[in-house]
């Protein structure tokens, strides 16, 4: 495998700048104006509106508004901690929100490395139109499709089990708590896995091919090229990715857990985004919501600086 190494090292070699930041700023001038609406939006949308954290704070009253309700400081915040409800709900979010990122980020590496091994195009195109298609699919389909499917009244899942003699009455898979992180993770993974293929997919359409032909010289078979070259050329991408996706565990909405929960599995279905709505629309305390906000948000930056680290650490050999 020398000469896979020979050829990988020279095709990744990074040339050093020559010019300083001011040359590359005026080079690029014209990218830099483009990108002002963007930036100009990013602030309007995603930082303008922080101000309003100030609510965690206040007993907030929507009749005072926030310059007239009253400032009760950390309140909010002990109330929050002091709630066993809550403890229960960001385990919830924890599990499924890492399950699904693993579910996520293992299978759409895997469909890839699959995808690019296939030679005949029609195939190749045929599973990747399958496996997109649900991307675009609105949860409320989706969720529908699953509570039928796994119906104990004439559901395709119990029938297929009762007919292969693996059970010999339905099951309640909506009913019992112990399921619903597992078929919110295949829920999930249904959705979203042919589309999370489409990056790591382009990102193998530009390796170099000579790394392959060298290989091939070397009389490496498909597995080993794709452990010792495709792997390799896709962990610079999967790493940011994965940096990217555990910025938004806590942040893994409420749709899926919403419209597949219920009453029955609610001590497991229940996650932060649905606790605070049922607090700020429900109860009507506003101010809880936004210190759940808050609390999301610290411990997202504090996740994304933990797992950036760790991918520096393990890039430079000092883990492991």
């Amino acid at each position: 495998m020398r000469a896979i190494e020979r050829v990988f090292k020279t095709s990744t070699r990074i040339p050093k700048p020559t010019k300083g930041w001011l040359s590359i700023a005026k080079s690029q001038y014209q990218l830099i104006l483009m990108s002002i609406p963007a930036i100009l939006i990013l602030i309007l949308f995603s930082y303008v509106p922080l101000w309003g954290w100030i609510m965690a704070f206040q007993k907030y009253s929507p009749a005072k508004g926030v310059f007239g309700s009253d400032f009760t400081g950390l309140d909010t915040f002990r109330t929050l901690f002091k709630d066993p409800i809550f403890y229960e709900v960001l385990r919830n979010t924890f599990v499924m929100s890492i399950m699904s990122l693993a579910a996520g980020f293992i299978g759409a590496i895997i469909l890839a490395l699959l995808l690019n091994e296939v030679k005949f195009s029609l195939f190749k195109r045929t599973v990747q139109t399958i496996t997109y298609i649900p991307h675009f699919v609105s949860w409320i389909v989706i969720a529908n499709i699953i509570l039928v499917g796994l119906s104990p009244d004439g559901g395709m899942i119990n029938e297929l089990l009762m007919t292969l003699g693996i059970i010999d009455e339905p099951i309640y898979f909506m009913a019992e708590g112990k399921w619903f992180w597992w078929i919110h993770t295949f829920a999930g993974l249904w959705k979203e896995l042919g589309w999370s293929t489409i990056i790591y997919l382009a990102v193998l359409g530009g390796v170099n091919t000579e790394l392959y032909e060298a290989a091939s010289v070397d009389g490496a078979g498909r597995f080993s090229k794709m452990w010792h070259i495709s792997i390799p050329g896709l962990i610079p991408t999967a790493m940011m990715l994965l940096i990217l996706n555990t910025g938004w565990i806590l942040s893994s909405g409420f749709e899926s857990q919403f419209l597949l929960g219920s009453n029955l599995v609610i001590e497991y279905s229940q996650v932060l985004d649905l606790y605070a709505m049922n607090y700020a629309f429900s109860i009507g305390d506003y101010s809880l919501g936004v210190a759940i906000s808050i609390f999301k948000s610290i411990v997202s930056i504090i996740l994304v600086l933990s797992v950036n680290f760790l991918a520096r650490k393990l890039d430079q050999g000092k883990i492991f």
